[in-house]
């Protein structure tokens, strides 16, 4: 088993900028595919960013790209979510999670981990 922990969210004003962090602990994701997904109120868990094992791919969800940037350090079995111009439709839980393969994947059936959520809120 693995346990993810996610942290950084907070208000901010619409225009402004935060950085998630999600930090793996119990064991090392360093060779697991990993992603960023949140959930609005009343709607669905949606795909936000996904990394591979090496940082090497990338993808992103149409309403966030240019604007929010996925990264991982394996050494320190952390993965980063950089939002800036964020905008108040980006208000959500957002939770980090991890595949058991090397590729990434925008299906949420496709992660096997999941963090407990930090929460965004966005403010005009």
């Amino acid at each position: 088993q693995g346990q993810l922990v996610e942290s950084g969210g907070r208000l901010v004003q619409a225009g402004g900028s935060l950085r998630l962090s999600c930090a793996a602990s119990e064991r090392t994701f360093s060779n697991n595919a990993m992603g960023w997904f949140r959930q609005a109120p009343g709607k669905e868990r949606e795909f936000v960013a996904s990394i591979n094992w090496n940082g090497g791919s990338t993808s992103y969800a149409d309403s966030v790209k240019e604007r929010f940037t996925i990264s991982r350090d394996n050494a320190k079995n952390t993965i980063y979510l950089q939002m800036n111009n964020l905008k108040t439709s980006d208000t959500a839980v957002y939770y980090c999670a991890a595949r058991a393969r090397f590729s990434m994947s925008n299906r949420l059936a496709d992660y096997t981990y999941w963090g407990q959520g930090t929460q965004v809120t966005v403010s005009l």
